[in-house]
């Protein structure tokens, strides 16, 4: 299905301003991001896998997944509305390093609009070797000491639906 463009656009904007601002305050808020959503979106996160509706969206990807990660933050370089439905991303995942230097890692999501400002599918791509060397490199520790694992054996379908 094919929506208009400046609707996309609008929504898109909206939603990285949102991402933008819990950036920001560095407090980790991303449930926040639940609003723009559909009750049964998926969302595919490189290490907790497929994620399927919009509470387990929030209990999960959007919610303890992110526990300690606080002072990481995710600029966004660009987007591109492609298709009818379509956006894509390009962003960086920033670790901050016990030497004061930043560690970075390119990622890209790529996200299905569904209409009235709602996405119904994001899948998020980044290479987990390059953060976990990073991680190692940095010396990053978890803010509060804790962090939530993702599942051992995540579901790595992507499909839509």
């Amino acid at each position: 299905m094919g929506f208009d463009h400046d609707e996309i656009d609008a929504a898109i904007r909206k939603y990285l301003a949102m991402r933008d601002s819990i950036d920001a305050d560095g407090k980790g808020e991303w449930s926040r991001l639940a609003e723009f959503f559909t009750d049964d979106a998926v969302f595919i996160d490189p290490a907790w896998g497929r994620v399927e509706g919009i509470d387990e969206i929030r209990s999960t990807v959007l919610g303890p997944a992110m526990v300690g990660l606080e002072d990481w933050k995710f600029p966004t370089d660009f987007y591109a509305v492609v298709g009818g439905d379509t956006v894509i991303v390009k962003w960086r995942q920033q670790i901050p390093g016990a030497d004061g230097k930043v560690y970075e890692q390119s990622g890209c999501s790529t996200m299905v609009y569904a209409g009235k400002g709602k996405f119904r599918y994001e899948e998020d791509l980044l290479n987990m070797a390059h953060v976990m060397e990073d991680l190692a490199a940095s010396a990053w520790k978890p803010k509060g000491g804790t962090m939530n694992l993702p599942p051992k054996h995540a579901n790595r379908d992507f499909s839509g639906r």
